[in-house]
């Protein structure tokens, strides 16, 4: 074996741990979301995570992956399309010349991966009350969407890379298109049931199990040292050896002044150090240090985090205030804070960590020049509109012609039992042998034989309709 074939061997390596570690992060999303909404969800919403990366996994398999990164022009690639054993195991060869580090195979699990987290993302804001087979249809057609704006950004022949726009590991492609989709079928379905008065003012619909949530947020903290730190497919980038390294410091620095910053605002604007707002900041910094984590310095990094935390509790606020029902935060956490990540990069990226992934130029902070800052919302701006307008257009004709919103009767008792037949916590609506209230737990003070309410009981008392 040579050196240059001992090389790859250990970049292919690190690349497969990495997208494993990012794959891992739909286990985060899963306990996130079903923590933060309604037990009567739990199943539904715990399960989509399973449903989407298989969808995802497929169809970036048949087209995706080939629109990204197969060679092509400008604005799509063009070939790559159900990819065969020589074309995957090849290396820096077409149909996916842009893989010189590693085998075009590892390339797929790695950017699979991130399909995956973005197609997640959507469904944050469209909880609780969409139709299942709205995932699946969906899922499918917003995988092919991402793959096409994954294109312009990160391959070689993309116009915005051509343009030398940094997004790192997907500020913007990943976090932004996730959330712009999102805020389109959150826009489409409506607030839950009861979510808002006639007043227009919120009601409080408060998840059902915050250790869920908190371990949620671990999982996603640990998982993104693959998502960020893989980014650089290689152990050596430009001319740093195991540049991975100071990518996941970035990383980890923002995460923790995100999470400070965003228990301090809540603790100044709510009143309160919302363990919830704690963990949207530190969701939100990783959202905005991912285009950003190998182009700054260390001190930016904390000042990025710490201005998302900010950015996080705002932003669920102000998205509340306008009337929009956004269960998990996804529009402020990954949409804003997103922005504020590419935008800050164009600020705070520092000359030689650009020239040395040969990426863009030097922020705003050291060249005085707004060069950067302008590419970056350039990409902000193109991507955006592409991605809302398609995004909504394909819900939007989806609503007009089957429906994308549960009936009320569907809501009100919970897509557990009337979309899959079964309930996350069956003890707390149905009698289960040797279960709560049976006499296997009489030592609790709980009577033997009590029935709980039927599940439509229970959920209409959770909530309930305006008026």
């Amino acid at each position: 074996m040579t050196n240059s074939q001992l090389l790859i061997a250990v970049n292919t390596v690190w690349v497969v741990i990495a997208a494993v570690l990012v794959i891992f992060m739909q286990a985060g999303f899963a306990f996130l979301e079903a923590g933060l909404t309604r037990m009567k969800n739990a199943a539904h919403i715990a399960g989509k995570n399973v449903l989407i990366f298989a969808i995802a996994s497929l169809v970036y398999y048949a087209v995706g992956y080939g629109l990204a990164f197969g060679d092509g022009n400008a604005f799509i690639g063009t070939s790559g399309f159900f990819p065969t054993v020589d074309e995957l195991l090849a290396i820096g060869k077409a149909p996916f010349s842009f893989f010189t580090t590693i085998p075009a195979g590892a390339g797929y699990l790695f950017e699979v991966a991130f399909a995956g987290v973005s197609l997640a993302i959507v469904w944050g804001a469209m909880a609780e009350r969409a139709k299942l087979y709205v995932y699946i249809v969906f899922g499918v057609l917003f995988t092919v969407v991402y793959s096409i704006t994954s294109h312009w950004v990160w391959s070689s022949d993309g116009w915005l890379f051509g343009k030398g726009m940094q997004d790192f590991a997907g500020s913007t492609v990943v976090h932004y298109q996730g959330a712009l989709a999102a805020l389109a079928g959150a826009i489409l379905l409506g607030p839950r049931i009861g979510k808002f008065g006639h007043d227009g003012r919120a009601n409080a619909i408060p998840g059902h199990n915050m250790p869920f949530a908190v371990l949620g947020t671990i999982i996603l903290w640990f998982g993104w040292f693959g998502f960020n730190a893989g980014s650089t497919l290689a152990v050596v980038s430009g001319d740093k050896l195991a540049y991975f390294g100071y990518v996941a410091l970035t990383t980890n620095l923002a995460a923790a002044a995100g999470a400070i910053g965003g228990m301090l605002t809540a603790w100044v604007v709510i009143k309160k150090p919302d363990v919830s707002m704690m963990l949207n900041g530190a969701i939100a910094a990783l959202v905005a240090i991912t285009a950003a984590c190998g182009f700054v310095a260390p001190w930016a990094a904390i000042v990025i985090g710490a201005v998302s935390g900010v950015i996080a509790v705002v932003g669920v606020l102000f998205v509340e205030r306008i009337g929009i029902d956004d269960p998990i935060g996804a529009v402020s956490v990954h949409g804003m804070a997103g922005v504020w990540g590419t935008l800050a990069t164009g600020i705070f990226a520092v000359p030689a960590l650009a020239r040395n992934l040969a990426t863009g130029t030097g922020g705003l902070v050291y060249t005085g020049s707004f060069h950067q800052l302008g590419v970056q919302a350039l990409g902000l701006v193109t991507v955006g509109a592409f991605t809302f307008s398609l995004t909504f257009g394909i819900l939007w004709a989806m609503k007009k012609l089957w429906g994308i919103r549960v009936e009320t009767e569907v809501e009100t008792a919970g897509l557990d039992v009337s979309e899959h037949g079964m309930w996350g916590y069956p003890e707390f609506y149905i009698p289960v042998p040797g279960g709560y209230g049976t006499e296997s737990h009489s030592h609790l003070g709980v009577h033997a034989g009590h029935r709980h309410p039927p599940a439509g009981a229970v959920a209409t008392r959770e909530a309930p309709q305006p008026g």
